[in-house]
Protein backbone atom coordinates (compact mmCIF):
# COMPACT_ATOMS: atom_id res chain seq x y z
CA UNK A 1 0.00 0.00 0.00
CA UNK A 2 1.25 3.75 -0.89
CA UNK A 3 0.56 7.16 0.35
CA UNK A 4 -1.82 9.43 -1.47
CA UNK A 5 -1.51 13.06 -2.39
CA UNK A 6 -3.06 15.77 -3.73
CA UNK A 7 -0.67 16.69 -6.98
CA UNK A 8 -2.75 19.21 -8.99
CA UNK A 9 -6.14 21.95 -8.33
CA UNK A 10 -7.50 23.86 -10.42
CA UNK A 11 -11.36 25.87 -10.51
CA UNK A 12 -13.70 27.28 -12.43
CA UNK A 13 -15.78 30.01 -11.80
CA UNK A 14 -18.53 32.16 -13.83
CA UNK A 15 -17.65 35.44 -14.83
CA UNK A 16 -20.94 37.30 -14.18
CA UNK A 17 -20.87 38.46 -10.15
CA UNK A 18 -23.57 38.90 -7.68
CA UNK A 19 -22.51 41.14 -4.50
CA UNK A 20 -24.31 42.27 -1.67
CA UNK A 21 -25.02 45.63 -2.92
CA UNK A 22 -26.93 43.76 -5.25
CA UNK A 23 -29.16 41.36 -2.90
CA UNK A 24 -29.53 44.87 -1.05
CA UNK A 25 -31.98 45.53 -4.05
CA UNK A 26 -33.85 42.18 -4.41
CA UNK A 27 -34.17 41.25 -0.85
CA UNK A 28 -34.21 42.58 2.68
CA UNK A 29 -30.61 43.12 3.50
CA UNK A 30 -27.33 44.52 3.90
CA UNK A 31 -23.74 43.95 2.87
CA UNK A 32 -22.66 44.46 6.72
CA UNK A 33 -25.40 41.68 7.38
CA UNK A 34 -24.22 39.37 5.12
CA UNK A 35 -20.43 39.50 5.99
CA UNK A 36 -20.54 39.99 9.43
CA UNK A 37 -22.40 36.72 9.36
CA UNK A 38 -20.67 34.54 6.60
CA UNK A 39 -17.85 36.30 5.15
CA UNK A 40 -19.46 36.64 1.73
CA UNK A 41 -19.28 40.07 -0.22
CA UNK A 42 -19.69 38.20 -3.58
CA UNK A 43 -20.62 35.00 -5.28
CA UNK A 44 -20.55 33.82 -9.02
CA UNK A 45 -23.56 33.70 -11.32
CA UNK A 46 -23.71 31.07 -14.57
CA UNK A 47 -25.23 31.86 -17.91
CA UNK A 48 -28.20 30.62 -18.89
CA UNK A 49 -27.38 26.73 -20.34
CA UNK A 50 -24.39 26.02 -17.95
CA UNK A 51 -24.49 23.17 -16.43
CA UNK A 52 -22.37 21.61 -13.62
CA UNK A 53 -20.57 19.61 -15.88
CA UNK A 54 -19.49 22.77 -18.10
CA UNK A 55 -17.77 23.69 -14.39
CA UNK A 56 -16.34 20.63 -13.68
CA UNK A 57 -14.75 19.72 -16.84
CA UNK A 58 -12.98 23.43 -16.69
CA UNK A 59 -11.59 22.69 -13.49
CA UNK A 60 -10.62 19.01 -14.26
CA UNK A 61 -8.66 20.10 -17.02
CA UNK A 62 -7.01 23.20 -14.72
CA UNK A 63 -6.62 20.24 -12.09
CA UNK A 64 -4.94 18.45 -14.49
CA UNK A 65 -2.42 20.70 -15.96
CA UNK A 66 -1.32 21.92 -12.66
CA UNK A 67 -0.31 18.19 -11.81
CA UNK A 68 1.55 17.00 -14.87
CA UNK A 69 -0.59 14.66 -15.92
CA UNK A 70 -3.27 14.00 -18.80
CA UNK A 71 -7.40 12.68 -18.72
CA UNK A 72 -5.54 9.11 -19.86
CA UNK A 73 -3.46 9.04 -16.41
CA UNK A 74 -6.74 9.22 -14.59
CA UNK A 75 -8.18 5.58 -13.31
CA UNK A 76 -10.54 7.80 -11.25
CA UNK A 77 -12.91 10.42 -11.27
CA UNK A 78 -15.12 11.46 -8.17
CA UNK A 79 -17.46 14.60 -8.31
CA UNK A 80 -19.55 15.87 -5.34
CA UNK A 81 -22.40 17.56 -6.29
CA UNK A 82 -26.16 18.24 -5.26
CA UNK A 83 -26.97 19.90 -8.66
CA UNK A 84 -25.71 17.76 -11.62
CA UNK A 85 -26.92 17.97 -15.09
CA UNK A 86 -29.09 15.06 -14.85
CA UNK A 87 -29.66 12.05 -12.32
CA UNK A 88 -28.92 9.33 -14.93
CA UNK A 89 -25.80 9.55 -15.85
CA UNK A 90 -23.83 11.19 -13.03
CA UNK A 91 -22.14 14.24 -13.83
CA UNK A 92 -18.53 12.04 -13.42
CA UNK A 93 -19.48 10.00 -16.38
CA UNK A 94 -20.11 13.60 -18.32
CA UNK A 95 -17.64 15.29 -17.40
CA UNK A 96 -15.20 11.72 -18.08
CA UNK A 97 -16.26 12.04 -21.73
CA UNK A 98 -15.55 15.73 -22.06
CA UNK A 99 -12.30 15.05 -20.56
CA UNK A 100 -11.34 11.48 -22.82
CA UNK A 101 -10.73 9.67 -19.55
CA UNK A 102 -11.28 6.61 -21.37
CA UNK A 103 -9.56 4.76 -18.50
CA UNK A 104 -10.78 5.81 -15.42
CA UNK A 105 -14.16 4.93 -13.30
CA UNK A 106 -16.65 7.62 -12.54
CA UNK A 107 -19.36 8.08 -10.25
CA UNK A 108 -21.27 11.39 -7.88
CA UNK A 109 -21.13 12.01 -4.14
CA UNK A 110 -24.13 13.90 -3.00
CA UNK A 111 -23.55 15.20 0.17
CA UNK A 112 -24.07 18.97 0.54
CA UNK A 113 -21.38 21.08 1.67
CA UNK A 114 -19.07 18.30 2.64
CA UNK A 115 -19.27 16.59 -0.31
CA UNK A 116 -15.65 17.92 -2.02
CA UNK A 117 -14.27 16.25 1.76
CA UNK A 118 -16.18 12.63 1.56
CA UNK A 119 -14.75 13.09 -2.18
CA UNK A 120 -11.12 13.59 -1.31
CA UNK A 121 -11.30 10.92 1.43
CA UNK A 122 -12.94 8.35 -0.34
CA UNK A 123 -9.99 8.86 -2.96
CA UNK A 124 -7.32 9.12 -0.78
CA UNK A 125 -8.48 5.28 0.83
CA UNK A 126 -9.00 3.87 -2.39
CA UNK A 127 -5.66 5.05 -3.71
CA UNK A 128 -3.91 4.06 -0.56
CA UNK A 129 -5.58 0.63 -0.81
CA UNK A 130 -4.22 0.26 -3.97
CA UNK A 131 -7.24 -0.22 -5.86
CA UNK A 132 -6.79 3.52 -7.84
CA UNK A 133 -3.69 5.33 -8.98
CA UNK A 134 -4.66 8.85 -10.32
CA UNK A 135 -8.07 10.32 -8.66
CA UNK A 136 -9.51 13.11 -10.01
CA UNK A 137 -11.87 14.79 -7.35
CA UNK A 138 -14.21 17.72 -8.10
CA UNK A 139 -16.57 19.77 -6.04
CA UNK A 140 -19.06 21.57 -8.69
CA UNK A 141 -21.98 23.43 -8.22
CA UNK A 142 -24.12 25.65 -9.95
CA UNK A 143 -26.65 26.63 -6.70
CA UNK A 144 -28.21 29.56 -8.13
CA UNK A 145 -30.39 27.48 -10.21
CA UNK A 146 -32.12 26.29 -7.21
CA UNK A 147 -32.27 28.85 -4.74
CA UNK A 148 -35.04 31.12 -3.68
CA UNK A 149 -33.92 34.61 -4.67
CA UNK A 150 -36.37 35.93 -2.00
CA UNK A 151 -35.37 34.52 1.18
CA UNK A 152 -33.12 36.15 2.51
CA UNK A 153 -31.59 33.68 4.92
CA UNK A 154 -30.44 31.56 2.00
CA UNK A 155 -30.01 33.27 -1.04
CA UNK A 156 -27.02 35.20 0.54
CA UNK A 157 -25.10 32.17 0.60
CA UNK A 158 -25.04 30.26 -2.67
CA UNK A 159 -23.25 30.67 -5.39
CA UNK A 160 -22.39 29.16 -8.82
CA UNK A 161 -18.52 27.61 -9.28
CA UNK A 162 -16.29 24.33 -9.57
Amino acid sequence: MGGAAITGTGSSVPQKVLTNFDLEKMVDTSDKWIVERTGIRERRIAQEGTVTSDLATEASLNALNDAGITAKDLDLIIVATVTPDTIFPSCACVVQKKIGAKNAAAFDISAGCTGFVYGISVARDLVTSGCYSNALVIGSELLTKVTNWEDRNTCVLFGDGA
